[in-house]
């Protein structure tokens, strides 16, 4: 209870402190840093109505200078709203001595008559770095000092880039959830890096989302500070026993070195530039030792983990033909996609259903964490008293190493009679008994007349029988007649067009029509012009780009269509151009237009035939 107690302390301490009135203290320094290195320790309150800033005991670093302080103020407008903040800031400027992990306590300041306090920091701090002439490899960050020193040809060794592969456990269970992780340890400017997973045979493999924005940490590793970062993890679950492999893994680097100018200007001012050169890591392979499962018993679920298990039942009186619904949900950490799920025994009467099974699963250390929830429907089919027996579910413990059963209750269940059929038929495939039919004992064989056929008088050979070869013979050659002249028509593509213009063109003024009423101007002078248009291009087999009002009287004139029906069609043409642009009563144009425009298509179709 007092570690429990301890450990809620220290959570408290390491939050900001929130005021009534609003103001918070937050405190801010780098999380590593390395034995001589200066850094920044900054405590900032949101607000500028503060007095006595009560500063923290700094053990463990030498105070260089400070506190300083600063005020910051800034006004946004936003769609009209005006919003503004301000705040303070203290700095020290601290060195860190031995290496060691050291923690910052709360600062404090009083705003409004309150004490507002920081969050405590804890800061690690790493022992210098044993490498000659890289005594700047502590700056933080994907391109640390070192690197930016780093000069083009210089070579990059396998101590400068190099990539981990680790496994939380070596030895495990069949089944039993292993972390694998690859850590990038890097002195040099590292700016790209891929890699082609390989098959991971015997294994089954889920990947952590990590974040895309990823941030470097110090680390001190053999001798050397680095800038590290974990690049992949993984959680895998054997399938196999005996030894298995991890293969190598090969990562292509791209990896930024400065070049130095020759000209002093440029290298005074611009420090010269960068060239990228590629570098391969390969990560090294790891063996994993599987060891199996002690002898399974019969109802093992395939579970491998940590596992607590639930029910509930959605009624326990219920009718004939009413639903029966048991929820059982199994929550823990393992192999939670390989297990089986368990399985109700509903009395034989029940019908049942197959189950719905909602999964909700992170990927953890653990393996897979989360609930899987599983519904087993069952609908009663006559009236009685029934009991659902437990169920169970086995799994391998892995804390004990021993297969643990966990048993939900039984469910006493009242089934009272309900509306709906009565004779219900119920067949037991289980055993062999013969098929038992509820409501009704006896059932009476149907009385009728039955006609026989005298012996010898059989259908081959009948005006009949004949008949049934002879009709669908004569029906396939109709048929056959048929669609091949249909297809002769239709391999004439103008000939098509030209029959169906009328209907495609009887479709647009449809849709104009509904344009009209909905006193839609533009669509609907828009959808005439396409049905006059068009028509007229079915018709006379020419393409709309080709068109024009006069070639359309010549071709018109060439099909020997009455000069007055042309005149009527190049009308409905000119007056729905100009209509559209005319002033005057919009509804009434449109109106004359509509009613122009079917007159002329309806006299056209009179004129032209093929």
């Amino acid at each position: 209870m007092r570690k429990l107690i301890f450990l809620l302390l220290l959570v408290i301490a390491a939050l900001p402190m929130q005021a009534k009135n609003g103001a918070t203290l937050t405190a801010d320094a780098p999380e590593v840093v390395v034995s001589g290195d200066q850094f920044r320790l900054t405590f900032t309150v949101n607000t500028q109505k503060v007095k006595d800033f009560l500063a923290p005991s700094i053990k463990g670093f030498d105070v260089l200078m400070g506190p300083t302080r600063s005020q910051q103020s800034s006004t946004q407008i936003i769609n009209g709203k005006v919003s503004s903040s301000s705040s303070i800031t203290y700095t020290y400027i601290l060195m860190a001595g031995k290496e060691g992990t050291y923690t910052i306590p709360a600062a404090s300041i009083e705003v409004d008559g309150e004490k507002v306090f920081s969050n405590a920091l804890t800061i690690k701090v790493l022992p210098p770095d044993q490498t000659a002439g890289n005594s700047q490899a502590n700056q933080g960050g994907g391109g640390s000092s070192s690197s930016r020193g780093q000069i083009a040809g210089s070579r990059i060794t396998d101590k400068d880039l190099f990539i981990t592969a680790t496994a939380s456990k070596t030895t495990v269970y069949e089944q039993e959830a292993i972390l694998l992780t690859y850590k990038v340890y890097t002195s040099v400017n590292l700016r790209q890096l891929m890699e082609d997973m390989p098959d991971m045979k015997g294994f089954q493999m889920q990947e952590i989302q990590l974040p895309q924005q990823k941030q470097y940490s110090m680390e001190h590793y053999n001798g050397r500070n680095y800038n590290t970062i974990i690049w992949r993890q993984y959680v895998l679950f054997p399938q196999q026993t005996g030894k298995l492999e991890i293969p190598a893994v090969t990562f292509d680097g791209v990896v930024a070195q400065q070049t130095i100018s020759d000209d002093p200007f440029d290298a005074f001012f611009n420090g010269g530039g960068y060239i990228e050169v590629k570098k391969k890591i390969v990560a090294p392979k790891v063996v994993i030792n599987v060891k199996p499962l002690p002898v399974k018993p019969a109802n093992f679920s395939g579970g491998v983990g940590e596992f607590t298990m639930t029910s509930s039942i959605n009624a326990k009186e219920v009718k004939t033909n009413d639903a029966v619904t048991i929820k059982l949900t199994i929550k823990g950490a393992g192999n939670m996609k390989l297990i089986t799920s368990p399985e109700v025994k509903f009395p034989e009467d029940f019908e049942v259903y197959d189950p719905k099974v909602t999964n909700n699963f992170d990927v953890s250390r653990a393996g897979l964490s989360g609930t899987q929830t599983i519904e087993y429907l069952a609908i009663p089919r006559h009236a009685g008293n029934f009991t659902i027996p437990p169920v169970e579910f086995v799994y391998f413990d892995l804390k004990s190493q021993s297969y643990k059963t966990l048993k939900t209750e039984a469910y006493d269940l009242k089934v009272e009679k309900g509306k709906g059929n009565a004779d219900q038929v119920i067949a037991d495939f289980t055993n062999k008994e013969n098929v038992k039919v509820l409501g009704q004992d006896v059932r009476f064989i149907k009385l009728g007349d039955t006609t026989l056929t005298p012996k010898g008088e059989v259908f081959f050979g009948t005006m009949g029988y004949w008949l049934g070869y002879l009709i669908p013979f004569i029906v396939f050659v109709a048929l056959v007649v048929f669609f091949r002249k249909q297809a002769a028509e239709n391999a004439n593509v103008a000939k098509v067009k030209t029959k169906k213009a009328n209907k495609v063109a009887t479709k647009r003024m449809k849709l104009a029509g509904k344009l009209l009423a909905e006193n839609k101007k533009n669509e609907f002078y828009d959808e005439v012009l396409k049905a006059l248009w068009g028509y007229i291009s079915d018709k006379l087999s020419i393409p709309v780009s080709q068109l024009s009002k006069d070639n359309i009287e010549a071709e018109l004139t060439k099909h020997g269509v009455a000069e007055d029906v042309t005149k009527t069609f190049i009308n409905a043409l000119n007056e729905c151009e100009f209509a559209r642009y005319a002033p005057g009563d919009e509804n009434e144009a449109m109106d004359k237009v509509y009613a122009t425009s079917v007159d002329a298509i309806g006299k056209m179709e009179n004129s032209i035939k093929h």
